[in-house]
């Protein structure tokens, strides 16, 4: 696999996210690639809630920036990961090298090694493509305690929208793929800086295979690589899952809102109503700062209910 890495300074003064990245270039099956990733931590506490953040195309963990502080907030550790192909993490330069096994793979192999515990996920677009598949595996699933899911679904390879047909032909028929432009139009408060810093990790077309190559790949039909694990991952999260759930839904995303959402919440028991930003576009986390404290709200409840229960 051909790899490049983009220069460092591209990442000099990123707004509001001065997080030290962390990497890690001998991951099991990835050797030679540099990963890269935010492990921050609010204390030294042993059992602490750990959140899982992963991020979707064409992003990178810096959208994340507005929901980390919430969280360290509660004596907890913030993990957010770059997929590779992303934020500062090695990017392959050809589009083929890129599939659903190799970006999921990853995941689970960062952590097992980093030996994450006591997880909140919390996923959206392709970061719930992928992370919502993770608790069919054991190792992972006895690490898993709660959910935070925003504008993803779990693809069960049944045909797309058109909306997400045309997003997929338009990503194809664009090697230069105007990232910080296409966030910024469904997040128009977004400053030039912040714009910059989704910008950042593409100094040119080279380093956009990745962005190219995710909606190629996502489970369309029943033949795509994925689809058994999508599957077993909706009777998982239908049949297995017990632990409490939080669902946020931008109302404005025009191909995963409202109604993909609805259908997502069917699938997840126990999920309540999600909490509904009507103006949120498909890059939830930009309003990521009144849905990380409704969602520490929910399940501070939802602990306090369950210790009440078990002393009654």
């Amino acid at each position: 696999m051909n790899s490049i890495r983009t220069p460092e300074a591209r990442f000099n003064d990123l707004p509001d996210f001065g997080y030290t990245p962390r990497y890690i270039d001998d991951l099991d099956g990835y050797a030679g690639l540099r990963a890269a990733y935010i492990d921050e931590r609010s204390s030294d506490i042993d059992g602490r809630e750990t959140f899982l953040c992963l991020h979707g195309q064409p992003t990178w963990s810096f959208l994340y920036r507005k929901m980390i502080p919430v969280f360290l907030g509660k004596d907890s550790r913030v993990v957010a990961p770059d997929f590779f192909g992303f934020g500062r993490s090695d990017k392959l330069t050809n589009e083929s090298d890129y599939s659903f096994h190799f970006h999921r793979d990853f995941i689970l192999r960062l952590v097992e090694r980093l030996d994450l515990k006591n997880i909140t996920l919390v996923v959206q677009d392709w970061g719930g493509l992928i992370g919502l598949t993770l608790p069919i595996e054991p190792n992972f699933r006895r690490r898993l305690s709660r959910l935070i899911v925003m504008n993803t679904t779990i693809a069960v390879g049944t045909p797309p929208s058109e909306g997400f047909l045309a997003w997929r032909a338009y990503c194809k028929a664009t090697p230069d793929l105007p990232v910080g432009k296409i966030i910024k139009r469904g997040t128009p408060f977004l400053t030039d800086a912040e714009v910059a810093a989704y910008d950042a990790p593409f100094p040119g077309s080279e380093y956009k295979a990745g962005p190219r190559a995710f909606p190629q790949l996502v489970m369309t039909d029943g033949s795509m690589q994925g689809v058994r694990e999508s599957i077993e991952a909706v009777r998982f999260w239908s049949d297995q899952w017990d632990g409490p759930s939080f669902m946020a839904v931008g109302a404005a995303d025009p191909v995963l809102g409202s109604a993909p959402m609805a259908e997502l919440r069917k699938v997840i028991k126990g999920c309540p109503p999600p909490l509904i930003i009507p103006e949120g576009g498909h890059f939830l986390q930009e309003w990521g700062v009144p849905i990380a404290r409704a969602a520490l709200a929910h399940f501070q409840q939802a602990d306090l209910s369950s210790r009440t229960s078990f002393t009654s």
